[in-house]
């Protein structure tokens, strides 16, 4: 995760200018290049920010008046007296290389002089099944139920948040994870345990999403240009989320009012305070839950192959991380002293 950002200084001009203040504006060009290539808005908003950094740094020189020797510079002051991780920094650099490449046309050669900070190789925080269960006693209502699809299912944080009513298949016990990280799409299990919660949880969503029809509204975002292919489909059923928030979004301009999908920040918060009840000293988080997924999954003897694909991993080498655990338990290595 990326380290937060000190406050930028006030700026004495507009960073986002192109050199002869003709045609698109630098930041609305970056934009427009990380649309069209369909990268995240996540990433579209990171990429940005760390541009903006890089203007700052330089005085609010334009970049395509500076080179290699600016983004080393940039690069080095980020590892040396920032002091960010390496994944930190490394986000940073493809920033400036997609900016470079894709947006001013041209490549900035060899960056080997550039001070990098060394990745350190971690291990994921795993909570055992016991305390799984500890922290999931702390929880209620989609509160608890949003951390039980991740530990049951793998899902990520946004994955959960993002489904929709038709990606839960009661009838064949799946969960279809669409466009996941890395724009992928991905079938998962639908644990037994959760499915009478879940149908509960949907009973009292439709209830509201009628509700909000008969008051005029009901209308959900579309993903890419669907609602203008079938302008009917805001409103079906199927399109909603499963975890709606709570009160209705408005438009202050057009008056207009729907629903989006809980904030993240709301689960994260639920989460964290359930593991401070639960006495954990580990540092779980939501994500925590998708880490122990794939661990207690291999601790059961499924193939690894298995396991990637439910996580979704491109190479089974992500997905070996998790096989540290084959070193605990009644089948693990015993230690030597134990033998004394």
């Amino acid at each position: 995760m990326a380290d937060p950002a000190p406050a930028e200084p006030a700026a004495p001009r507009a960073i986002d200018q192109t050199p002869s203040a003709s045609g698109p504006k630098l930041l609305d060009r970056l934009r427009e290049a990380l649309r069209s290539r369909r990268y995240s808005w996540r990433t579209e908003q990171t990429y940005g920010h760390w541009v903006k950094r890089f203007i700052y740094f330089h005085n609010v020189r334009h970049p395509a008046e500076m080179a290699k020797p600016e983004i080393n510079a940039f690069l080095t002051h980020l590892a040396v007296k920032q002091r960010v991780s390496a994944s930190t920094q490394n986000q940073a650099l493809s920033a400036l290389l997609f900016l470079y490449r894709h947006v001013i046309g041209r490549e900035v050669g060899d960056l080997g002089e550039v001070i990098r900070a060394r990745k350190p190789k971690r291990l994921p925080v795993v909570m055992t099944r016991e305390e799984v269960k500890a922290v999931l006693a702390n929880l209620s209502g989609d509160k608890w139920l949003m951390p039980s699809l991740m530990y049951g299912a793998g899902l990520r944080l946004m994955e959960g948040l993002r489904l929709r009513v038709q990606d839960i298949d009661f009838s064949r016990n799946e969960i279809l994870v669409r466009d996941g990280k890395g724009a992928k799409d991905r079938i998962t299990m639908l644990p037994e345990s959760v499915k009478a919660p879940l149908r509960e949880h949907l009973k009292k969503v439709k209830a509201i999403h009628e509700r909000d029809l008969a008051d005029g509204w009901g209308r959900v975002l579309m993903p890419d240009a669907l609602d203008r292919k079938y302008p009917n489909a805001p409103k079906d059923w199927r399109w909603q989320w499963v975890f709606p928030q709570e009160n209705r979004w408005r438009n202050s301009k057009t008056a207009e009012q729907g629903r989006h999908h809980i904030d993240e920040a709301l689960v994260q918060r639920a989460v964290r305070q359930a593991v401070v009840r639960a006495g954990l000293t580990k540092r779980a988080t939501c994500h925590t839950f998708r880490h122990s997924f794939a661990t207690h999954l291999l601790e059961s003897g499924h193939d690894i192959r298995t396991v990637q694909e439910l996580l979704g991993h491109n190479d089974v080498k992500t997905t070996m991380v998790y096989t540290h655990v084959l070193n605990r338990g009644p089948s693990g290595v015993r230690s030597p002293v134990d033998g004394l």
